[in-house]
């Protein structure tokens, strides 16, 4: 709660004037009953119309100023509670771009997503009906029944008696309605992960034929929602009901004791039409304030689970060291001895991996899915820290150089190409931000992209929808890859990205790459032999241990696991072109 009330300070003074002008209405409000009182015992008993209109113009006079003070202070509570959410949202969304990889799977997309929304727009309602309510409504049942005193002590004694007994049923309810949203609110996050999983891979669902099968898995969830909905709705629901019968049976008691003493002379008719008038204040303010218990217990269930994003602090350390320069081109790499998992009761995903990579060289990794290829990339860029072992770029340990500078200098283009709705132009300086339209161009150029770029009559101003769902998988790679490079990176990281390229594109732009050989050092990921081959150095990855590392030509006379990639993909002429000068090689294949 500490931090709502630290976003609520921002506008303290509306966040004060709000409930002040809702208890100025309330005041208004609680003179009416004594008002018409006056009106039944001296205007309508003594037949004085005069009087009658004179009362008449003072309440609307009042329903005047009661309706300004109402429109003030929702206008102020909006504001607060707008304000509130808006800066929330924010630093929710800033906390969580410093998480780690790994905090942000384990925490998991789906929640993350519900927090910024569906939690902060109940927070946001809360605070809102909170500031319009939490004074005012309190301030008119005790005032009503401070009021009441005034009028007749003797009936009074009957709100003494109504009132604490609505308050223990309301703070009841609240106490066992809180957890119960709290559970509803987790089911939430379960329904938005199978609503986003079933979006994304919607083609998926379709080609499979699963559509039935999806339905009835998210109909069992939404039917546990609605359970627990239902549940939590039955027990808030009896706020109502339970208030009106404490209520009514207060009335009854004020018509049954108050008649006695309008037949015996010691209270007018008027003052007792006031009593029950200040009782119906207080059931009126009492369902109000009803409902606004079972909202902030939803309220309050969310900022729970908002808090505990927060709570969730990257607890790596960043680096003090500026990113270390190179004499040549490009930046080496060593792996010493690392070891990483991305769970703790995990399988490693990689164990014992150590190599060394020059500045300026190729880096070709390959092996099959699942073997750690993807892995080794991530923890170059300190997506992920080894759990044992370092990873040096010019001899300096990555969790000693500040990240901002260590990726500042590295180029990454990942599996999934992903664009951003924009200009082709804004996506590119993705890579740089005062990247020239011939820095474009030239990146472009060099990632195969120029021909459908120039087929586009827009050129840079090309409009990219979300996703890019206006491009081509291979178009997609290809831009992705062309962002990279306007960054000029001492490193550049294609994993697997050119999976969608034809093998004539591919081998173009590994052209276009050798051109520039010694000006960065450039690892390629990849399940083709034709990509890596022409490498100076491959690794070879299975099952998270490298199984042998060297040229192409040294792997497939020395890496079985090389070997039978190579078989599977390669004819038996070509693998004995490449091994051509190698007798003992030859002999083996024969």
């Amino acid at each position: 709660m500490k931090r709502l009330f630290s976003y609520i300070k921002a506008d303290l003074g509306e966040a004060i004037l709000a409930p002040l002008f809702k208890m100025l209405e309330a005041i208004f409000e609680l003179f009416v009953p004594i008002i018409v009182a006056d009106m039944i015992d001296r205007g309508v008993a003594g037949r004085d119309v005069q009087y009658l209109i004179h009362r008449c113009i003072l309440l609307l006079v009042l329903a005047a100023c009661g309706l300004a003070f109402s429109i003030t202070a929702q206008y102020f509570s909006a504001k607060v509670a707008t304000g509130t959410a808006q800066r929330m949202r924010d630093d929710l969304f800033s906390h969580i771009m410093t998480l780690s990889w790994r905090q942000i799977d384990d925490l998991g997309t789906s929640a993350l997503i519900t927090r910024m929304t569906s939690d902060i727009n109940t927070i946001q309602n809360g605070v809102n009906m909170f500031l319009r309510l939490f004074l005012r409504s309190p301030f008119v049942v005790f005032g009503a029944m401070i009021m009441a005193f005034t009028v007749d002590t003797k009936t009074a004694m009957i709100f003494v008696v109504v009132v604490p007994v609505l308050f223990l049923i309301v703070f009841a309810i609240l106490l066992i309605t809180m957890p119960l949203y709290r559970k509803v609110q987790k089911q939430l996050d379960a329904i938005m992960q199978t609503t986003r999983e079933n979006l994304l891979g919607v083609r998926v669902v379709r080609a499979f034929n699963r559509q039935e099968s999806e339905k009835k898995a998210f109909d069992s969830e939404a039917d546990d929602f609605y359970h627990r909905q239902i549940f939590a709705g039955k027990i808030s629901a009896l706020l109502n009901p339970l208030t009106l019968v404490v209520i009514n049976i207060g009335i009854i008691a004020i018509l049954w004791t108050g008649g006695r003493q309008v037949y015996t002379g010691a209270l007018s008719q008027g003052k007792l039409i006031a009593q029950i008038n200040y009782m119906s204040q207080i059931l009126t303010e009492l369902i109000k304030l009803a409902n606004l218990i079972i909202l902030l217990s939803r309220a309050m269930a969310s900022e729970r689970r908002v808090d505990d994003i927060f709570n969730v602090t990257n607890d790596r350390a960043d680096g003090t060291d500026a990113f270390p320069a190179s004499q040549n081109g490009g930046a080496s790499i060593d792996f010493n001895d690392v070891s990483f998992r991305y769970e703790k009761d995990a399988e490693p995903a990689l164990s014992g991996i150590t190599f060394h990579a020059d500045a300026g060289s190729t880096i070709g990794i390959i092996g099959g899915t699942g073997s750690g290829k993807s892995s080794i990339v991530n923890l170059i860029p300190r997506f992920y820290d080894a759990d044992s072992g370092s990873v040096c770029i010019n001899g300096m340990d990555v969790r000693s150089i500040r990240e901002n500078d260590l990726r500042h200098h590295i180029g990454l283009v990942p599996q999934k190409a992903v664009l951003f709705r924009g200009s082709l132009r804004d996506n590119m300086k993705w890579g740089r931000d005062d990247a020239s339209d011939s820095d474009i161009y030239r990146a472009i150029d060099i990632a195969q992209a120029r021909e459908f770029v120039d087929s586009k009559k827009q050129g840079l101003d090309l409009m990219i929808e979300q996703e890019g769902r206006n491009l081509s998988g291979g178009q997609k790679q290809r831009l992705t890859i062309a962002r990279a490079i306007v960054r000029n990176p001492e490193i550049l990281i294609l994993d697997d990205s050119a999976s969608a390229l034809d093998f004539a594109t591919d081998a173009d732009l590994r052209k276009a790459l050798r051109t520039e050989e010694g000006t960065r050092t450039v690892i390629l990921v990849s399940q083709r032999v034709s990509t890596v081959r022409a490498a100076d150095q491959i690794l070879v990855m299975e099952d998270g241990r490298l199984a042998g590392a060297g040229t192409h030509r040294e792997l497939l006379q020395n890496c079985r696991e090389y070997q039978e990639i190579c078989a599977s993909q390669m004819t038996p002429e070509e693998i004995r072109s490449d091994l051509a000068g190698s007798d003992t090689a030859k002999a083996s294949l024969s």
